[in-house]
């Protein structure tokens, strides 16, 4: 059978053998009847799980060639792409949902991937991802993300792992990275880490006039490049910047960025391994609260009234894991970093209850 296992309902073997000799690639071939619209009909579905499955439906009329019905369902139009089993038990024999019963029955099975992902951009970018990584997949090439923020590659990245057959990998340029690019492809195409990630040298005398983040930033957006084309930004005191790129770009910065603020400056390539990173400046101490609310922990951690705080996720400055929060009363936990628009980041360190029944948090501040 070339490679293809087939289940076959008792009433037409040889249309699933026909099938199954007649599939474009290996896999399973699953055959089964499904209820008539009509008496003078007979339909029949079936789905292909190999790199990724699919069902169709076509109406094969009684005296039809079984050669001829099995090249129109190879030939119809692909459903939907799940990766989940098929919920048989869930699929109706209603005649009167037609080939809508078999969508519904095929949905939860991509929806399950996005479970627990609470942000719609988040959840949005994921399922982006996902569709990606199966058109990769089925066309055996290897296709690249722009950078990402944090939040969507630890969910994409949590999401791929469950697929089989498809390998992902994320790159931001160094190991502490938080913006990266992920590469997705079928398993027996991405055979080693593929070459995504650039990195730039910004140099200038920055000795009088220190720069921000914001304003390397700032200066590389002026240039017409969108945020999604580049990565962290490591600044280098004095010296200036190094920069993550997508390599596409990394002439047209080096010729086009002249100036940050008001210091002129000049760019070059530099290989990865250069990078100069270290592990980010922190200071630790603990606060009691009532309550491990946003408004309240993070009130005590940037050293600003509660009614500031509060006027502050009003305007959406304030993130937990570079999420806006929307809600005051937003709980957290540990390992959850809460970042201000303009007053940096905080991390949330161990929590312990007092004997009055209150929260005794360590909060760590990046400098």
């Amino acid at each position: 059978m070339d490679g293809h296992e087939l289940w076959a309902d008792p009433v037409s073997p040889k249309l699933s053998w026909i099938i199954g000799r007649s599939a474009p690639r290996k896999g399973i071939l699953y055959l089964f009847p499904v209820s008539p619209f009509r008496p003078s009909a007979t339909r029949t579905m079936a789905m292909v799980a190999g790199s990724y499955a699919a069902a169709a439906v076509v109406p094969i009329s009684r005296g039809r060639s079984l050669a001829r019905a099995a090249q129109r369902l190879l030939a119809c139009p692909l459903l939907l792409q799940t990766r989940e089993p098929f919920p048989l038990a869930t699929l109706a024999r209603s005649p009167s949902r037609g080939i809508c019963q078999i969508a519904h029955a095929l949905k939860p099975g991509a929806d399950s991937l996005l479970q627990g992902v609470g942000d719609k951009n988040v959840a949005e970018a994921v399922k982006n991802i996902l569709d990606m990584a199966r058109r990769a997949s089925s066309r055996r090439e290897i296709l690249h993300t722009d950078f990402l923020p944090p939040p969507a590659v630890k969910e994409s990245m949590s999401a791929l792992e469950k697929l089989s057959d498809i390998r992902a990998v994320a790159q931001g340029g160094y190991p502490q990275a938080e913006r990266c690019r992920i590469s997705v492809g079928h398993s027996d195409a991405m055979t080693t880490d593929p070459d995504v990630v650039a990195a730039l040298s910004i140099s200038g005398n920055f000795g009088f006039e220190a720069c921000s983040h914001g304003d390397f930033l700032g200066a590389i957006l002026g240039t017409g490049i969108v945020r999604e084309k580049i990565g962290d930004i490591l600044l280098q005191g004095e010296k200036g910047a190094q920069v993550l790129v997508v390599p596409e770009l990394t002439e047209f910065l080096i010729s086009a960025l002249d100036k940050v603020r008001n210091v002129p400056v000049t760019c070059k390539q530099i290989p990865l391994l250069a990078l100069e990173y270290e592990p980010p400046r922190t200071k630790s101490f603990k606060t009691v609260e009532a309550s491990l609310r946003v408004d309240a922990l993070a009130s005590a951690g940037f050293k600003i009234s509660r009614s500031k705080l509060v006027n502050l996720i009003s305007a959406g400055d304030v993130r937990v894991n570079w999420s806006p929060v929307i809600k005051n009363g937003t709980v957290l936990k540990t390992g959850d970093i809460v970042s201000i628009n303009g007053k940096g980041r905080l991390k949330i360190g161990e929590i312990t209850t007092t004997r009055k029944g209150k929260y005794a948090v360590e909060l760590i501040r990046y400098l």
